[in-house]
This record gives structure tokens, sequence and C-alpha cells, in this order.
């Protein structure tokens, strides 16, 4: 005879992954780069997520680690620690091959100097040909995604033109139809209108939404821009190689066309640190040790010299 059935209780739900459902994952990301005598940390423990469709500028102090961050999610520079991964693929452990690979269809590129952009032997329509032609995908395909992205962001008059007949707008717009050629997941663009006047910059920055709203890329731009930064629903600030803050801005606030101020919001990491602006520390002479309190609905921070 049978004994009684035993009932297992359920097994727990395990916690969703960090970033499971993120097109970008940056986790505790550290790039140490070394010289023969000095040792600089760039990223120092950095995390970040970026979703599918987003658009988000990245901006920061020279040297707080913003165009490190790009160059390890275009796949040039390979992370020291952390976990960085997009589109599913593992940044720290990519083979040379799948580098490659990564490189070619994954993810789209523009720099800041528009003459590393192009070849100056090429037209425009040759140069955006180029990538799918290294793909190789059909000729008839490639004329057609050509002049599609030409005409997209207004430079179709430009199609037999080569660098030094295009104006420093048009080359960085040809730049980024150069980047989208064979349609990548995500377009990281470096102070890409750095180069340019305010109303050059603002063609430049529609060619980028409209690769972000109509050509269904991803965009993640760094800037020292004012202007561009203000017109994005997400703002990142990095300081010391970490992220610091964001700031979030409505639908409605976009749908202005003017600058916008959004809402500045601190980033905690995953250990739980948050970094207090300067002008808050110094205002309220916060140095090595504060004070925390936690309240009904809020955290209250101190200084250690505080006594009240």
């Amino acid at each position: 005879m049978a004994g009684p059935e035993l009932s297992l209780p359920p097994a727990p739900e395990r916690a969703p992954e960090y970033g499971h459902d993120a097109l970008v994952v940056c986790d505790n990301l550290v790039r140490i780069y070394q010289t023969e005598s000095v040792e600089v940390q760039a990223l120092q423990g950095l995390d970040l997520l970026v979703h599918d469709g987003e658009m988000v500028a990245i901006v920061g102090a020279s040297g707080s680690g913003k165009s490190t961050l790009l160059q390890v999610l275009a796949g040039v520079d390979a992370p020291t620690a952390g976990q960085a991964r997009v589109a599913g693929h593992d940044l720290v452990s990519l083979s040379r091959s799948e580098r490659v690979h990564y490189r070619r269809h994954v993810v789209g590129f523009v720099r800041q100097q528009t003459a590393r952009n192009l070849v100056p032997y090429l037209t425009a329509s040759q140069v955006v040909d180029l990538p799918m032609s290294i793909a190789g995908r059909p000729k008839v395909d490639r004329r057609r995604r050509t002049a599609e992205l030409l005409e997209a962001v207004g430079v179709a008059h430009c199609a037999d033109r080569r660098p030094d007949a295009l104006s420093g707008g048009e080359q960085q717009r040809v730049a980024i139809c150069v980047a989208l050629a064979n349609e990548p997941r995500i377009l990281l663009a470096d102070e890409p209108t750095g180069e340019l006047d305010s109303e050059t910059a603002q063609e430049v920055f529609a060619a980028l939404r409209t690769a972000n709203r109509d050509l269904g890329a991803t965009v993640v731009i760094v800037t020292h821009d004012t202007a561009v930064s203000g017109q994005v629903a997400r703002t990142v600030a990095i300081r010391d190689g970490r992220t610091s803050s964001e700031v979030l801005r409505s639908h409605d606030e976009l749908a202005t066309g003017v600058h916008t101020v959004g809402e500045e919001y601190a980033v905690m990491d995953r250990a739980g640190r948050v970094q207090v602006p300067r002008e808050f520390r110094e205002a309220l002479a916060l140095t090595r040790r504060v004070r925390l309190a936690l309240q009904d609905d809020h955290v209250e921070i101190r200084s250690d010299g505080d006594a009240g």
C-alpha cells in the first residue's frame, strides 16, 4: 500500500537578474588604463541601464569617464572588471571574431571629429554603402538602404559629393547614415555636435532623433552641449567614473521643442552608494563622515560636526 503523498513547499521565486529587460547593462563596470608608471581608473564601478528605444544623453566633466564608457559599449575597449552587456552580448568575454561581428552589426558609432567618420575619396553614397558591402549584403538592398538613410536625415542632395564638398553638419549627418547602415540595435555618438555652430548642431541632433524615432535605433549621446542634453527624455551625469545623477523629462516637456530643465535625481548604485553633489557637501560642510537618520518618508544627512 502506497504511503501518503508528500507535498513539497514551492521553490522560492528567484529575483530577476539585474537589467534582465534592458538593452544595455553596466553593472559595477570598471575600466583601468595602465601606463608604465601611472594607473588611471576611468570607470570606478559604474552602473547603467538603457532600454530598447531610449534616447539618452551622457554628460560630465572632462575626465569623468563618459567617453571611456562609450568606447567600452562600442567594443573598442574591453572592461577591466564588472559586467557590460549590449543586446545580450557579454562585452567582457567577446572573442576577437565575436567583437568584429558585434562592431559590424550590433552597434554604430559616430565620432566628434567629422574627418574620422568618412573616407576622403568616397562620395556620401559610397561611404554609406561600404559597411553593407563588407557585411556581404546584396547590391540592390545596399542601394535601397543608402538612399533611404540619406533621405531620412536630409542629405540626399549630397549623395555624389565627397567630404571636402560637404559642410560640417552634412558630414556628421552622412556619418550617422554610415553608422546606421547595417541596422544596429544601438547608435553611439561621442560629442557629435562638438565642432559645430548651434544651428548646425540642431540639424545633427534632429538626424539623431530621426535615427531613434523613425529608424528604430536606441541612441546614446555623450555631449557637453546643453541644447542637446536638454532635448532628450533622460540625461545621465557621470562623476568620477560613476553615474551620479539623472535628469528625467516628460514627453509633454519635450513636445514644446525648447530646452527643458526636467527633474534631477541622485542615482543609488547596487551597493547603496549615492554621490552627494559638491555644492550640497560644501553648503553643509559634509566631509569624510556624515550622520544618517531614517525618518518616516526620507533619510536625513547631516554633518558629523552638527550636534543638533
